[in-house]
């Protein structure tokens, strides 16, 4: 009876210490909500091809969908913890009384291009020609370019032939030469110039003329900050990891071999133009110059875009941007 009490006090024991010792080894699990077609999938390819997501004790549950939108429906259900979105639908969100907080993914912004033979030389010479524009009426990049026209006493949506459209329909147009100039998405932007139109403007470069100092990450990972404040230490390795992952992507032309079966296209020139805009878009400012600037533009976004764009607020929500970052 002795022995068998010894054998049941030592199994107790050890069941009690594996007990106490899985959480520490166990990975924390984050549920992202991923755009199947998105760049966010080429950074998870980085990660994962790397180890990253081992190496932060991190388990990453994706669940790919069909479009942005999809992935705000995923937050707003509770499905996902983590989505790309942009700091001005965080905004908005919040003054409805949704608690969500934004960290910046990406600066990559939209562009406008023109055929490589165009007589369009300056974003002035836009006035009478046909500019299709991807994304709709209250799309962020149109809002800015035509605040930046109106500085100079030119209203495109008057003084062009705007013409909207979804973005992959906006790049087939303008390759078949049905637009004089389109505005897009940077991706898009991307497959035009490798095939040999010409970028009249990027986006970036009109922003210090409307008050920013800088590169502004317009796209960033959103997550509820009530989530985040009971999950400080995995948020804190996400974003470690999703650092040391841009770096990777940015160092190293092998880390791509990962992410070009994601792309679309085996074409040498385009994937070299997606790695470099990827590249170019990299978020490498503190959070505070982030939201100096993002105040800045919301106040232009808001003016241009009415409540229809913004929502009742004036300012960007006080909490907007996550701060709660080592070394930030």
């Amino acid at each position: 009876m002795r022995v068998l009490g010894r054998t049941l006090a030592l199994a107790a024991t050890l069941v009690l210490v594996l007990t106490l010792a899985a959480p520490a080894n166990a990975a924390d699990t984050i549920r992202l909500a991923v755009q199947k077609t998105g760049t966010f999938s080429w950074e998870l390819a980085a990660i994962r091809g790397a180890g990253l997501d081992k190496e932060a004790g991190l388990s990453l549950e994706v669940t790919e969908l069909a479009s942005t939108e999809a992935g705000k429906i995923a937050m707003r259900a509770g499905s996902a913890d983590i989505i790309l979105s942009d700091w001005l639908w965080v905004s908005r969100e919040r003054g409805l009384g949704a608690k969500l907080t934004f960290y910046p993914y990406s600066s990559a912004l939209g562009a406008v291009m023109v055929p490589a033979s165009s007589p369009i030389k300056t974003l002035a010479d836009l006035k009478g020609r046909k500019l299709a524009v991807a994304g709709g009426a209250i799309d962020k990049s149109w809002l800015l370019l035509q605040a930046r026209m109106k500085q100079d006493g030119i209203d495109l949506k008057s003084q062009a032939t705007i013409v909207y459209g979804a973005p992959p329909l906006i790049a087939a147009k303008s390759l078949d030469g049905e637009m004089d100039a389109s505005l897009n998405f940077w991706n898009f932007c991307a497959q035009l110039e490798a095939k040999g139109f010409r970028r009249l403007a990027g986006i970036e470069e009109i922003l210090p003329k409307l008050g920013a100092k800088g590169a502004v990450a317009a796209v960033g990972y959103v997550f509820d900050e009530n989530w985040a404040g009971t999950h400080k230490d995995a948020v804190a390795r996400f974003i470690a990891m999703t650092r040391k992952a841009k770096e990777l992507l940015a160092s190293s032309d092998a880390a791509w071999d990962k992410v070009a079966p994601l792309t679309g296209t085996a074409d040498p020139a385009l994937l070299k133009t997606y790695r470099d805009r990827y590249r170019d878009g990299i978020p490498r400012r503190s959070i505070n110059d982030e939201e100096t600037d993002a105040r800045v533009l919301y106040r232009v976004l808001a003016e241009i875009g009415g409540r229809e764009l913004v929502g009742p607020a004036a300012e960007l929500d006080p909490g907007t941007f996550y701060h709660a970052v080592p070394g930030d």
